[in-house]
């Protein structure tokens, strides 16, 4: 098609990764999808092809190695205690490791698969929902038919609660102005109480402000779209590749009956 004398050329839309190209809704549903498949599978096999999945989908991401690694170190560690708890505390057979130390090896299948699968859920979410921009996710699960109500408290939540935040840390700095030093006594307890209290209060007289600013802007309860997602190709490779993982997930599950 020829291009109007004078227009200027249209630019390539650039993306950070593979997957920012792919329709936000395709994104939600395959980590939902993945995330139920992960819960209701019960065989090593199946968890295993679940959690590949999960990694080759961060590694489409734009996320890097590093900060996933940061971000699931905590996890990793509370799924590594659990275990160990499982491991001491479960019946036998046991496993007699160091000494008269002896770990139950339910309590270790138990502790293992339930990392498995929590670390499926948190990296596909993270990959599939956490690289997103918020107002693109409230956008495609608006799409997605998800209730107004719910749709909108994401939405708010995401824009204000850095400016609660904001508030929290005006709030504890007069307090340090003012000589305050938390200590295991009843002053504190009492200040700490009357922190929440004012927390609770400046919140609420902030969603009054808003609501009335709102309402003179004229808004009538939901937010309308301007702009409306499409598929295309650039949807099929997850959407197909998310398929045949399920398919798969679910034939090993279904081999073991």
């Amino acid at each position: 098609m020829n291009r109007p004398v004078g227009a200027a050329p249209t630019a390539p839309k650039i993306f950070d990764s593979p997957l920012d190209g792919v329709d936000p809704r395709v994104r939600i549903i395959t980590a939902i999808g993945l995330s139920a498949a992960a819960v209701w599978a019960s065989r090593w096999e199946s968890l295993a092809v679940g959690l590949l999945a999960a990694i080759a989908c961060l590694l489409l991401s734009n996320i890097a190695a590093a900060t996933a690694i940061r971000r699931m170190a905590a996890l990793n560690g509370v799924f590594a205690a659990m275990t160990l708890v499982l491991a001491l505390s479960g019946d036998p057979p046991r496993w007699n490791a160091v000494g008269p130390v002896s770990l139950s090896f339910d309590g270790l299948r138990i502790g293992a698969a339930t990392a498995m699968k929590g670390n499926t859920i948190v990296l596909a979410v993270m990959a599939l929902i956490g690289s997103m921009p918020p107002v693109t996710l409230g956008h495609g699960l608006d799409h997605l038919r998800v209730p107004a109500k719910l749709s909108h408290l994401f939405l708010f939540t995401v824009r204000y609660v850095e400016v609660l935040a904001d508030e929290y840390r005006r709030l504890r700095a007069a307090m340090k102005v003012r000589g305050f030093r938390a200590r295991p006594n009843r002053h504190t307890y009492r200040s700490l109480g009357y922190l929440a209290g004012m927390m609770l209060i400046r919140a609420l007289e902030r969603s009054e402000r808003i609501e009335d600013a709102m309402k003179c802007r004229g808004f009538r309860g939901r937010f309308y779209l301007l702009d409306h997602f499409t598929l295309s190709r650039r949807d099929i490779p997850l959407a197909l590749g998310m398929a045949i993982c399920l398919g798969l997930m679910i034939a090993l599950e279904l081999q073991a009956l």
